[in-house]
C-alpha cells in the first residue's frame, strides 16, 4: 500500500469516527459511501460493496467502543434501553452480516439506500418537549424497542453497520428519547450490534486485513474527540448535522444505483 492510499483510508476513518462520537452513530452512514467511492476517485484500487461492509463493521466496533469509554462518566446511558435493544440487535446483526454474502453487491448498496431514506423521513418528523425529560424519568414502549432493534440489526448487518443511523431516528421519533440520552445510549447499543456484525463478516470472509487496521487506528483516535465536542453543541444543531449527513449520502448512493 502506498502512503497516499494509507493516508486516504486514515482520513476517511477519522472523519467518520469523529462524527460517530459526535452524533452517537457508528460512523457507517458516512464511512460506507466514503470507502466505496473516495479511493476510486483518488485513483486507488477500490473495494467491492462486500469488502466495504466488512471494513465498516470493524470500524464501527472500535469507534463505538472508544465512544462508550469516553462518554461513560457523563451518566447519560439508559441501561434498561440498552438491555431491551442490545440483545435483539446483536442477533439480527449477525444474521444480516453472515447472510449478506448471499446478496449481490448492488443489492447490498440498495439495502443501504433504503435504510438511509427511512432514516431521513424519520428525522424530518417534528418532536417537541422530549429533551426536557430526565434520565430517571424515562419510559419507553418495550415491544417496539425489541422488534425495531431486531429489524434494524438484520438490515444494518448486511451493510456492516451497527445500525445507529437507524436507531437514532427510531429512539428520537418513535420511543421519544431525549437527544443527549439517545446519543449516549445508541453508542452502547451500536457497540453491542457491531459485535454480531463483525463476527458475521469475519465468517463470511469479507474483511480485508490491512485496510481494516488503518481504519481502526483512525477510529480510536477520532471517536473520543467527537464525544467530547458533542456535549458542547446544542442538541438541535446535532440533529441538523445528522440529517444533512443522511440526506447527502442517500442522494449519492441512489444516484449510483439508478
Amino acid at each position: 500500500m502506498t502512503f497516499g492510499y494509507v493516508a486516504t483510508l486514515f482520513c476517511i476513518a477519522f472523519v467518520g469516527s469523529f462524527l460517530s462520537g459526535l452524533l452517537g452513530i457508528g460512523g457507517a452512514i458516512i464511512n460506507y459511501p466514503l470507502l466505496l467511492y473516495v479511493p476510486v476517485m483518488m485513483g486507488f484500487l477500490g473495494f467491492t460493496p462486500h469488502q466495504v461492509s466488512g471494513v465498516v463493521a470493524v470500524q464501527v466496533f472500535f469507534a463505538t467502543m472508544a465512544g462508550v469509554v469516553a462518554i461513560r462518566k457523563q451518566k447519560l446511558i439508559n441501561f434498561r434501553l440498552v438491555a431491551y435493544m442490545g440483545i435483539p440487535i446483536v442477533i439480527g446483526s449477525f444474521v444480516g452480516a453472515f447472510g449478506g454474502k448471499l446478496l449481490s453487491g448492488n443489492a447490498v448498496n440498495m439495502v443501504y439506500g433504503i435504510l438511509a431514506v427511512i432514516a431521513v423521513i424519520m428525522m424530518l418528523i417534528p418532536r417537541k418537549g422530549i429533551d426536557d425529560i430526565l434520565l430517571d424519568e424515562l419510559n419507553f414502549n418495550r415491544p417496539i424497542a425489541v422488534v425495531s432493534s431486531l429489524v434494524v440489526g438484520i438490515a444494518s448487518g448486511i451493510v456492516g453497520a451497527g445500525g445507529a443511523f437507524m436507531l437514532v431516528p427510531i429512539m428520537l421519533t418513535v420511543l421519544k428519547i431525549p437527544t443527549r440520552i439517545t446519543i449516549a445510549t445508541s453508542l452502547a447499543i451500536t457497540f453491542i450490534s457491531s459485535i454480531g456484525a463483525t463476527a458475521g463478516k469475519v465468517m463470511a470472509g469479507h474483511i480485508p486485513l490491512w485496510p481494516s487496521v488503518i481504519v481502526v487506528i483512525g477510529s480510536l483516535l477520532a471517536a473520543p474527540l467527537g464525544t467530547t465536542v458533542s456535549k458542547r453543541i446544542n442538541t438541535k444543531v446535532l440533529r441538523i448535522i445528522l440529517l444533512v449527513m443522511i440526506v447527502g449520502t442517500t442522494i449519492k448512493i441512489w444516484s449510483s444505483i439508478l
